[in-house]
């Protein structure tokens, strides 16, 4: 098959998808650094981060949002989630099931967790300034923690787990320390005046650094519960993380065994600082900002995209994007269209690497794409302006020769230009006809032809030749954003606001398939350059890659011909060797209720056959019995086959109880229309009964009176 090239296409299928998957909130790495955790509304994915795809979901049945969630760092990998329904979820994460619920005892929302070192104590800090502890394994609750002012934001045990120590931090802006031994709050650090958004130890765990968006991270001595230095970085820190002192870090600036900690701020910067000197040691600029609090190891932009950082060079190592809000255009990019560039309602343009999700962004745009007054003509920079509609220019597109120009606008009409040398362009004549906006414009790559989608819900085909419209496209409930050709521009893809993407044959104006992937408008289409995958976008923020699947369901259905060609060759030899029972098996099988009518035919034409037909039908299979009832019911309607249906049917009647009858699928619909069918049959033989006594009548009358003996008689007596 791979060296048949066929003409055209008649389908597609999702190969893969860039789907939103974090919204804002907790996200954390397990243990293994495979996988990362975030929440997105009632959900919390898993992301497997060598691929970046969803390996995994898990949701709350009441579909009520999930506030905070935990994973424990053991080899059993505990998830724990808490939703606005006041309940606590033990997950098996990995098969999406739930294996245990119970009450969070809070009388508000669960607003922080955290599991220990061992993974035996989970902290739960609620809205409503309480802390409980619960005991995993025993299953039930330890501690009751009073005393914080407002919603706990943050909870955090002391790694080392003989210290028994839990930190926590709430609209007070205090850090609390609490002995679990004791139940009670030994001391209250206080030095922030906003909230605390995150906490590191040192390996040695007598050393803490807190951070806060008040613009200063403290270092604090936890045997004298003192800070023993204030660090200003002068932006809104959300996440500090404390280096380790044993590696070769001189490439971040660390040039001594001094305690070094990072910080990720509003600014979008990394910064490394060394806390006895309070001195910024190292700088990575990054033209994003930072929000949430992140896990160890990675860091959340406000813009919903997750990146994780490698030592010791502090590089970017993965970036993945968790919401893309309304995506506007997608296109393929790269050697082998490797990548996929994004446009959405921000600023920066997004550039996937299709094999692993990766994300790189780039910066340089500024307010919505999606429209402008004026057509503009880019070689590096803009050579020429010229003034092309009265309305928005929703599209623009450069014929295959650069030689031609066309925009589509609001205005209704399309418009072709000619492009010169010099990058001056001419208006060369106006495409009239849609009855609303202009979406999109797309020139054909064989012909002389453009196509343009609009508001009104068509698709038209216009000659470059004298601007007429040759063809209309109708099939969209909706506005068509966008058209490209393919299959060497016989064919067109469509995509449409009522979030369907629509496969036409020119030739025949005839809609070959319709592919629903998508909740909202499909603003992006793109073709590869082989012509063997597109990639659609929509406002549902999700992005589909569609492979062509139609020369493998063309081999596919040619190999199901052949089969069905030898499996009608091997019910011919089992009928003609009367192996009637593997005949019949196998012409249920095909699924030809007429295939399966000629075995039970020929099974009736033989000697015995009655009892034929019930020693075989009573050796099939329930489900080849439901088949078989299924097909007594099309049997049943047509005069010449009622015999053998009603044959089946009684030896299945007769032999079958009626328990077993009725659990067969559709067993009451079938018996219920086979009822009247087998009254009209019954009727009808009553009638031909009737008249096959008539006739006998008359032909006993004929014979008596036409008796030879009697003429012969009479002929005697005459002479």
């Amino acid at each position: 098959m791979a060296g048949v090239n066929l003409q055209f296409k008649t389908n597609y299928a999702a190969s893969s998808k860039i789907e939103p998957f974090y919204k804002g909130g907790k996200v954390q790495i397990s243990k293994d650094e495979k996988y990362i955790f975030c929440t997105c509304g009632s959900r919390v994915n898993v992301l497997e981060i060598s691929t970046g795809k969803i390996v995994h979901c898990v949701e709350h049945d009441d579909q009520e949002d999930i506030t905070s969630f935990a994973l424990s760092s053991d080899d059993e990998v505990l998830l724990v989630t808490a939703s606005r329904a006041l309940l606590l979820k033990q997950w098996d994460w990995k098969q999406a099931t739930c294996t245990r619920t119970w009450r969070a005892i809070h009388n508000v929302p669960v607003a922080s967790m955290a599991f220990d070192s061992t993974s035996t104590l989970l902290a739960t800090g609620g809205c409503d300034g309480t802390i409980k502890l619960w005991d995993v394994v025993k299953q039930y609750c330890t501690h009751n923690l009073k005393g914080s002012s407002g919603v706990v934001h943050l909870v955090q045990f002391h790694p080392d787990i003989d210290r028994l120590q839990l930190f926590s931090s709430s609209l007070d802006c205090g850090i609390r320390m609490w002995d679990l031994r004791s139940s009670q709050c030994v001391c209250v650090l206080q030095s922030h005046y906003s909230a605390v958004t995150s906490l590191s130890f040192s390996h040695d765990g007598d050393t803490m650094v807190s951070s806060g968006r008040d613009k200063i991270c403290t270092v604090w001595n936890l045997n004298s519960r003192k800070a023993i230095k204030t660090v200003p970085v002068f932006e809104a820190v959300e996440g500090v993380v404390i280096l380790p002192q044993n590696e070769d870090l001189s490439q971040i600036g660390v040039k001594s065994k001094e305690l070094h900690f990072v910080t990720a701020g509003s600014k979008g910067v990394l910064r490394v600082w060394e806390a006895s000197t309070a001195r910024c040691v190292y700088t990575q600029t990054l033209p994003t900002t930072f929000s949430s609090s992140p896990a160890e190891g990675d860091e959340v932009t406000a813009e919903h995209n997750i990146l994780l950082y490698q030592l010791p060079a502090l590089s970017t190592q993965h970036q993945f994007v968790g919401y893309s809000d309304e995506v506007l255009d997608v296109k393929f990019l790269g050697k082998g269209d490797s990548h996929i560039v994004v446009a959405t309602n921000s600023c920066q343009l997004k550039v996937f690497e299709l094999l692993t999700n990766n994300c790189q962004i780039l910066y340089g745009h500024t307010g919505d794409r999606r429209h402008t007054t004026k057509t503009k003509i880019h070689h590096l920079s803009a050579r020429t302006t010229e003034k092309a509609h009265d309305k928005d220019v929703n599209s623009v597109a450069v014929s295959p020769n650069d030689k031609l120009l066309a925009s589509g606008s609001q205005d209704r009409m399309a418009k072709l230009w000619s492009l010169t040398a010099d990058g001056n362009v001419g208006l060369l004549g106006v495409f009239r006809g849609h009855r609303r906006g202009v979406w999109a414009v797309c020139f054909s790559p064989v012909d002389q032809v453009l196509a343009t989608s609009s508001a009104d819900g068509t698709t038209k085909l216009w000659s470059l030749q004298d601007f007429s419209c040759l063809k209309t496209f109708e099939g969209h409930d909706a506005s068509v954003l966008k058209v490209i050709f393919v299959s060497r521009g016989t064919q067109l893809l469509t995509s449409g606001s009522d979030g369907l993407v629509k496969l036409w044959t020119i030739k025949t104006n005839e809609c070959v398939k319709t592919l629903d992937a998508h909740q909202d408008k499909v603003w992006g289409l793109h073709a590869t350059r082989k012509d063997d995958r597109m990639v659609t976008g929509s406002a549902d923020s999700n992005i589909t890659v569609w492979e062509d699947v139609t020369e493998v369901e063309l081999a596919e259905e040619q190999a199901k011909q052949e089969d069905q060609i030898l499996k009608q060759q091997e019910l011919s030899n089992l009928l003609h060797e009367k192996k009637y029972l593997k005949a019949l098996g196998l012409a249920i099988s095909l699924d030809h209720p007429h295939t399966v009518l000629t075995v039970i035919k020929a099974i009736r034409q033989g000697e015995n056959s009655q009892t034929l037909l019930e020693k075989t039908l009573l050796k099939l299979r329930i489900d080849q019995k439901e088949s078989l009832l299924r097909y007594c019911v099309a049997w049943n309607t047509n005069a010449r086959n009622c015999h053998d249906a009603q044959a089946v049917l009684q030896v299945l009647l007769t032999h079958l109880p009626p328990e077993e009858l009725l659990q067969y699928q559709g067993a009451r619909t079938h018996l219920e229309g086979l009822i009247p069918y087998t009254e009209r049959h019954m009727q009808r033989i009553s009638h031909l009964l009737q008249a096959s006594m008539f006739l006998n009548y008359m032909w006993q009358k004929m014979r008596v009176t036409g008796d030879p003996s009697r003429y012969e008689t009479g002929v005697a007596v005459e002479g």
